[in-house]
């Protein structure tokens, strides 16, 4: 069977998707715009071919590229990215070829737009925050009025933290409305919770063949907004009322055979309407695996090559990899250049060597919303892996 991997080089550990369906029986193909000379050997020990196609973002680019392909190696089975980015063409590319593997283009606006996400965590019996997409500040003004301030504004289709707001007041709201097209953005009553997220890789019964809670102490808007360090923990044991509603959530999106990272916040608070201190309300949903390194996380945290279990869900309909070791707690903690450590990255490595699982610096294309120098360590427990946070961010005293 033929795999075309579009944009197969980033981020750089993603190479590990095309050696695993490799060893799965697959022809693999790569699309990306990266130059050959610049991809890591390992990708191109691994792939069968590689098309540089330099204009991708343009879609008649990335379409005579795997019409190339197409032509060369004969039907295409399965096309797939893994990257927030490109759902959308590979999507179209599903439904241009007739690829029936995956997400086609009629049903790829659930897994981009936050206001279609809604629907489908209603269908789930998941709460959601209040909400309204408008480009009428009377209409906004008047859900302000009903929800209370603040208010939380992103885009509706968007990745991230980029371009979102918080409105404190009815000032806040019309500065909104003067300054952007909102008519391309969702609004919505502001939730005081800790975000936490349920992710894996679900089968064709839209189950989870493995899973992990992801818990983020600071939220990637406050990371975004303020350039702040960022850290989270990848934990094995998933708590149970976001397993349930985890899986409620898969089945109504009906997630087939590929990567999900289901985002809610665990309020901290009693919020009225919603719930008591400790529920949970869905946030969104990626249908895609979680951002920067975390599918190394994933892998450390469970014993098990993420990759190879996906290989294996895409061949097989199941995980046929065997865990090596006890589960762990695995903590990524990311350091600003702007700020000065009291302990220096070649002593974190030394003496967190038999911990560390990855540690380099974020890509500038992503360093914004994670930081620019990362450490992932694995640990037994969830307290030693805070105490590792502690130690790595720990700023110089001023003399």
């Amino acid at each position: 069977m033929n795999f075309v991997i579009i944009s197969p080089h980033f981020p750089e550990t993603y190479w590990k998707f095309a050696e695993a369906l490799k060893k799965n029986g697959f022809t693999v193909l790569g699309i990306g715009d990266a130059p050959y000379h610049e991809i890591k050997a390992e990708l191109k020990g691994v792939l069968t071919e590689y098309y540089y196609a330099p204009k991708m973002d343009d879609y008649s680019e990335l379409y005579k590229a795997f019409a190339f392909l197409s032509s060369k190696y004969g039907k295409i089975d399965w096309v797939e990215s893994n990257n927030e980015y490109w759902l959308a063409k590979d999507a179209r590319l599903r439904t241009d070829f007739n690829i029936t593997t995956g997400v086609m283009e009629k049903d790829i606006l659930a897994y981009k737009s936050k206001t279609v996400m809604k629907d489908y965590f209603k269908k789930a019996k998941v709460k959601v925050a209040r909400h309204l997409k408008t480009s009428d500040f009377t209409v906004a003004k008047k859900f302000a009025k009903k929800v209370g301030y603040p208010l939380f504004s992103k885009p509706d289709i968007g990745v991230g933290a980029n371009s979102t707001f918080r409105l404190n007041n009815d000032e806040d709201l019309k500065t909104f409305f003067l300054k952007k097209d909102v008519g391309e953005y969702i609004i919505e009553e502001y939730i005081d919770g800790t975000i936490v997220s349920f992710d894996g890789i679900s089968n064709s019964h839209h189950e989870p063949v493995i899973c992990v809670e992801h818990l983020f102490p600071v939220t990637n808007a406050d990371v975004v907004g303020g350039l702040l360090e960022d850290y989270y923990y990848s934990l094995h044991d998933v708590a149970p009322d976001l397993y349930k509603a985890g899986c409620a959530v898969l089945k109504a999106f009906k997630v087939n055979k590929r990567f999900f990272h289901l985002e809610f916040f665990r309020l901290n608070v009693d919020k009225k309407g919603l719930g008591r201190k400790g529920d949970l309300v869905a946030l969104e949903v990626n249908m895609r695996p979680p951002g920067g390194y975390t599918t190394d996380m994933i892998s450390a945290c469970l014993g098990v090559s993420s990759y190879a279990v996906y290989a294996d869900v895409v061949s097989y309909d199941e995980n046929r990899q065997a865990a090596s070791g006890k589960p762990m707690v695995v903590a990524e903690v990311a350091r600003r250049d702007k700020y000065k450590y009291e302990i220096t990255r070649e002593a974190i490595l030394d003496k967190y060597k038999s911990a560390m699982v990855l540690s380099g610096r974020y890509a500038p294309l992503i360093s914004v919303g994670m930081g620019d120098e990362y450490f992932i360590a694995k640990f037994s427990t969830l307290e030693e892996a805070k105490i590792f946070k502690e130690e790595v961010l720990k700023h110089q005293k001023n003399i």
